[in-house]
């Protein structure tokens, strides 16, 4: 039975070919020249900064396209009209999926978004080189995504660095295991995403978050990921010390995406 570990495999073997013809079109040097213009405009950790705040229900709404195992989610409108529904119905930030094979995502997506919305924008996508971190900046992301499970622990140390003390911006760690948890401490993170999904069975469930937060760094900005659908599991995770929550499915899949996310708000305030 394949696990999610082989479609990480797949996903990067994908990803690197992808990654070579992007360096022949476009060198390095003239992304990093690139990145550090954007970056000169822009305001600092802004994600973190959104989501540091323990009044409110600090949802990070997501788009994407696709996904492996649901196939198309029948996206019925653009990403800049979803990206304002987002935005109208209480989102602290938007995460824009743009890995291109599988999620059928890519940077236009985040560019668009990007234009249409003043929220944080997060680049969630798989990413394992400084090009991409670089990419992510001249784009115009305000964060990115960085998986435990597909780096070691240089390239999660170095790529953090280059981020989050290089460029000023956000990056969420994630991690779905004890082991993790301790290795992304272990690199310097302080906004963990905790995901609930199992890489091995692919089940998805809020216990893990519940059981990893009690070996989370002190101090460290914690973010939810995966399954979350009610307001009422969004009270259970805030309680227990959860400042964000990172919601897709359930919202690209609502008839109103704008009243979804202002239902599932208004639950978790209650």
């Amino acid at each position: 039975m394949k696990t999610a570990f082989d479609f990480l495999t797949a996903v990067v073997e994908r990803k690197r070919t992808r990654l070579m013809r992007a360096k022949r079109d476009l060198p390095l040097a003239t992304l990093r020249r690139s990145a550090y213009e954007s970056r000169s405009r822009a305001s600092r950790q802004t994600l973190r900064r959104a989501l540091a705040n323990e009044e409110g229900v600090n949802i990070i709404a997501e788009i994407k396209r696709a996904s492996p195992s649901k196939g198309d989610l029948g996206m019925s409108t653009t990403v800049e009209e979803i990206a304002g529904a987002y935005s109208r119905g209480g989102a602290a930030a938007v995460s824009v999926l743009t890995e291109e094979d599988y999620f059928r995502g890519s940077l236009n997506d985040l560019r668009a978004v990007r234009r249409s919305v003043f929220l944080p924008v997060l680049r969630k996508d798989f990413i394992f080189d400084e090009y991409q971190v670089y990419e992510s900046a001249a784009a115009e992301a305000d964060a990115l995504l960085l998986i435990a499970a597909l780096l070691d622990d240089e390239q999660l140390a170095r790529l953090r660095n280059l981020t989050e003390l290089e460029l000023g911006m956000d990056a969420l760690v994630e991690v779905h295991t004890l082991q993790e948890m301790r290795r992304a401490s272990a690199a310097g993170a302080t906004m963990i995403g905790v995901n609930n999904r199992n890489l091995h069975t692919f089940e998805v469930s809020i216990d893990i978050s519940m059981h990893l937060i009690a070996e989370a760094p002190r101090g460290a900005l914690l973010v939810s990921e995966s399954g979350l659908r009610t307001g009422s599991e969004l009270r259970r995770l805030r309680t227990a010390g959860y400042r964000g929550f990172l919601i897709g499915e359930a919202l690209i899949g609502a008839q109103n995406p704008e009243d979804s996310l202002r239902s599932i708000i208004g639950e978790a305030e209650q």
